[in-house]
C-alpha cells in the first residue's frame, strides 16, 4: 500500500527527472520523442522504476534512447541528492511502459470489428 509520502516523492521524482532529462543531460542517443508516464518507488524508497513510453517507429533509435536513460540514471540520482531534501535518494531503473502500444492494439482490433459489421 503506497503512502502520501511515496506518493508526493513518486510525482515530485517524475518531475525533477523529465526536467533533468530535458535540460541537463546531453546525450545524443536522446533522440526520439518520450514521455515519462510514472515512478513507482518500493516501500523502503531504495528503488524506483521510471515508466517511460518511446513515441518512435524505429526500434533501434527507440532502444538507444532508453539505453541513454538507463546510462544517465547514477547522474540523475546524484543532481537529486543535492536538490532534494530527503534522506536518500533511490536508484532508478528506467522500463518501457507497453501500455500505449498495447491500448494502440486494441483500438486496431474494435477497428477491424467495425470494418466487418
Amino acid at each position: 500500500m503506497k503512502t502520501l509520502r511515496q506518493e508526493k516523492l513518486n510525482a515530485e521524482f517524475l518531475r525533477s527527472i523529465n526536467e533533468i532529462l530535458s535540460r541537463r543531460v546531453k546525450d545524443p542517443r536522446l533522440t526520439e520523442m518520450y514521455t515519462l508516464t510514472s515512478v513507482k518507488t518500493d516501500a523502503e524508497l531504495s528503488t524506483a522504476k521510471v515508466f517511460v513510453s518511446i513515441l518512435s517507429t524505429d526500434e533501434k533509435k527507440a532502444g538507444q534512447t532508453l539505453q541513454a536513460m538507463k546510462d544517465a540514471s547514477g547522474m540523475i540520482r546524484q543532481i537529486l541528492s543535492k536538490e532534494m531534501h530527503i534522506r536518500s535518494v533511490p536508484r532508478f531503473e528506467f522500463v518501457l511502459d507497453k501500455h500505449g502500444e498495447y491500448g494502440q492494439r486494441i483500438d486496431e482490433i474494435l477497428s477491424e470489428i467495425k470494418k466487418q459489421d
